[in-house]
């Protein structure tokens, strides 16, 4: 006579079946912020998911898996096992941008109806941007991921990938996201802002992670990159760049006590925001971040860029390269940037009086920074805010500095930093 299991008996020995053994005390699911380690040690530490218990520690390969594990507030591990793309159906098969489109919307015709030249100066309007919003719409309720508290997220078996995600840290706690890559996050449906800038620009929607509103956060050891589809590649459109891609990293919206350690950010134009915009005056007194040993590999801007926070930035790599630089830091209104022991490798004639910019800020602090040229020749001393003032005498910032930093693991020699590039980013834990 056959036997049948109880439903909640049969459930729990499925679950046993197919969940990973418990981790080791060693495992990287389990490790914590190391002590003093920036910003996110402070308000009693990050920790993510150590504390889960065994059924919650997961494994995941598929979106939807994902998108289950990383739900709810309680504490919980959980493996990224090679490639998730947000972008693809339940059955598995990969959407295109084609796939979101509602309402009769195409690129094409966008294109014809909001050419400057027959539209004007106006803002997109009508049933045609209607149809680009409902669709972008479409993508979003696909691609957009949201991960509760007390969580550790880390790929699995050297390094996991989640491609064309916006991940969502948002009004959350204690999250930690290692040894991933991200890469790719696209939108499908810029829109056309002809206000932004003095001919227009296309604006996209979709960082790959955006930490808003959330405190005591560890990101260490990503890689964060285009992929398969790199902006310098992307068309132009109206004279400007078809932008689909928006931020790698943004920390806004009251965001605090985060710590970004030993990445890898890779060839973006606008790659790191700390503060949405100037009259977000709520922003004061949050928006403290640490980065450190961190690569900033031939971005265009933003690395960061800083409103209100006190942000410091320390023994960071920059690799200042190609026809995407326009600045490096940006100290905008009520900033606090404390920079030192950075090195900046110079490349393809760029220069120093490019590596800080005034976007309102006072002061930025710091010293110890140092350039190098040709990819690995002599290192020598700079004074940022001295080049700085100089090219920029209508926009001087003072170097008084107004807190001094308190959690760090300690700074290295600038020196230390040569070979940097090969410690960073996914895989490396």
């Amino acid at each position: 006579m056959r036997r049948h299991l109880a439903p909640a008996l049969a459930l729990a020995l499925t679950a046993a079946l197919t969940a990973p053994p418990p981790a080791a005390a060693d495992d990287t699911g389990r490790e914590v912020l190391p002590a003093g380690d920036g910003w996110a040690w402070a308000g009693g530490g990050t920790t993510g998911g150590a504390a889960a218990t065994a059924g919650n520690v997961f494994r995941v390969s598929t979106p939807a898996a994902f998108r289950a594990a990383i739900a709810g507030d309680e504490p919980k591990i959980v493996y990224v096992d090679g490639l998730i793309d947000a972008n693809t159906a339940p059955d598995g098969t990969p959407l295109g941008c084609d796939d979101y489109a509602v309402d009769g919307y195409s690129l094409q015709e966008y294109l014809e109806t909001y050419d400057p030249l027959v539209w004007g100066r106006e803002d997109p309007s009508g049933p045609l941007e209607e149809a680009r919003d409902a669709s972008r719409a479409v993508q979003a309720e696909r691609i957009r991921y949201r991960v509760g508290s007390n969580t550790t997220i880390v790929g699995a078996d050297g390094g996991g990938e989640l491609t064309g995600m916006n991940l969502l840290v948002q009004d959350v706690r204690n999250v930690i996201l290692r040894d991933l890559t991200f890469s790719d996050t696209h939108d499908c449906f810029p829109g056309w802002d002809p206000g932004d800038g003095e001919t227009g620009n296309w604006n996209a929607e979709y960082d790959h992670v955006e930490v808003s509103g959330s405190r005591n956060v560890w990101i260490d050891h990503n890689t964060f990159d285009d992929g398969e589809r790199p902006g310098a590649a992307q068309p132009e459109y109206f004279g400007r760049k078809y932008e689909v891609h928006d931020g790698l990293l943004d920390i806004v919206r009251a965001a605090d006590l985060v710590t970004v350690s030993w990445n890898d950010f890779d060839g973006r134009d606008k790659a790191l925001l700390l503060g949405n915009s100037d009259g977000r005056t709520t922003d004061r007194g949050y928006l403290r971040v640490t980065w450190h040993h961190n690569h900033f590999d031939g971005l265009g801007q933003r690395a960061p860029r800083v409103r209100f926070g006190q942000v410091h930035v320390y023994n960071n790599l920059y690799t200042v390269r190609g026809d995407l630089h326009q600045y490096s830091l940006g100290a905008g209104v009520e900033s606090q940037l404390h920079v030192e022991n950075n090195l900046f490798d110079l490349r393809d004639g760029h220069t120093a009086d490019t590596l800080l910019y005034n976007w309102g800020g006072t002061d930025v602090a710091g010293s110890g920074n140092a350039l190098m040229t040709g990819g690995g020749g002599r290192i020598s001393g700079v004074d940022l805010v001295a080049e700085h003032n100089a090219a920029n005498p209508d926009r001087p910032l003072g170097s008084e500095a107004a807190w001094v930093p308190q959690y760090t693991t300690g700074v290295q020699p600038v020196h230390a930093l040569r070979g940097l590039e090969r410690k960073v980013g996914a895989g490396l834990l």
